[in-house]
């Protein structure tokens, strides 16, 4: 065990040190328009030459790319309170219902089309249809995809993200539209937490706070989306091992349980059994563990291997976050949400 520890402690100090530098240069831009995790990711890389150097780094780096991670997922439930979720989920998952149909079903077809591998183009369409690269991160090593694809598509968000923190309330105001049709949204339409927050509260506090609860409660579908993958994926996998003519799929093996771990802290937390006056540094943790696995998945990502993937995915990733932005504001539309 000590042994263990040992072998593992460079990559987690290493990936802990980025993940503290990326907050700090995150915090010295105004309005938080490059969030920690995306500047983890390309702090990460930029030191990507120190890991392919010193091969002592690899065994932490990649447990912090695994376990750190799920760690950080299962403790982003405190954010979460089921009563909250109920209330706006009402109104929200309606519209989400269309917005997800659209992410996968544009990113899949336009995927089929630019010859794109089945992985990459999830990737982009669950990033646009959940929650940006939590999601990203989340459903990444269900799936197995390369770290570059999972680099890939959290960088492709934040470039959208960036320009609808910008453009997004100068819209919502020409149009008139209501605080709580402008928080839903910009909660069913933007991707990054950091992206929500900023574009929501710059219209105004109730319809921050709204698109904060209703980005929230797409958090939620981490759950499911989880679940469909890793089937899928042992379902891909076991196609090459027929026995007599049957696939055979292990539920077991493949069931996500940290995802269990998450609703059981989001329950407890619904209930009040978590103390208030906890949760803000259980937040803080579930952050910068996130922030440290997209550390890591920067470490083993170098930006030759983004080069190397192309344009098209760049392209496929904002026809399919436009189209969301125009589906979302067309169903609220629609259903006199505006």
């Amino acid at each position: 065990m000590f042994k263990k520890l040992t072998n593992m402690a460079p990559g987690l100090l290493l990936s802990a040190f980025v993940a503290i530098v990326a907050m700090f240069l995150s915090s010295l831009i105004p309005g938080d328009i490059i969030g920690a995790t995306v500047m983890a990711l390309l702090v990460g890389m930029a030191l990507n030459p120190i890991l392919n150097r010193y091969k002592q780094f690899n065994a932490g780096v990649s447990y912090t790319g695994k376990i750190v991670l799920r760690i950080g997922i299962i403790l982003m439930g405190v954010n979460m309170n089921f009563s909250e979720v109920l209330n706006v989920g009402k109104y929200s998952l309606f519209v989400m219902i269309f917005t997800m149909a659209t992410a996968f079903g544009a990113g899949n077809l336009i995927g089929k089309m630019f010859g794109m591998n089945w992985k990459l183009t999830n990737l982009l369409s669950v990033s646009t249809a959940i929650c940006g690269g939590s999601a990203v991160a989340a459903v990444g090593p269900v799936i197995k995809a390369k770290d570059e694809d999972v680099a890939y598509a959290i960088s492709s968000t934040f470039i959208f993200d960036v320009l609808t923190v910008v453009v997004i309330p100068w819209i919502g105001i020409a149009l008139g539209m209501s605080n709580m049709g402008y928080g839903l949204w910009v909660g069913t339409a933007v991707n990054d937490t950091s992206s929500v927050v900023a574009a929501g509260y710059a219209f105004s506090e109730f319809a921050g706070n709204t698109a904060v609860i209703v980005k929230l409660t797409r958090t939620l579908f981490i759950i499911p989306y989880v679940l469909i993958f890793s089937i899928i994926t042992e379902r891909l996998e076991a196609k090459s091992e027929v026995v007599n003519g049957r696939i055979s799929i292990n539920f077991k093996k493949i069931f996500p349980y940290f995802i269990v771990l998450f609703l059981v802290v989001v329950a407890l937390r619904s209930t009040s059994i978590i103390p208030n006056n906890l949760i803000p540094a259980l937040s803080k943790t579930s952050k910068f563990c996130m922030v440290m696995a997209l550390s890591a998945i920067g470490l083993k990502t170098s930006f030759g291997d983004i080069r190397d993937i192309g344009f098209k995915p760049m392209i496929l990733g904002f026809i399919v976050d436009t189209l969301v932005v125009f589906v979302s504001i067309g169903v609220q539309i629609v259903t006199g949400r505006f």
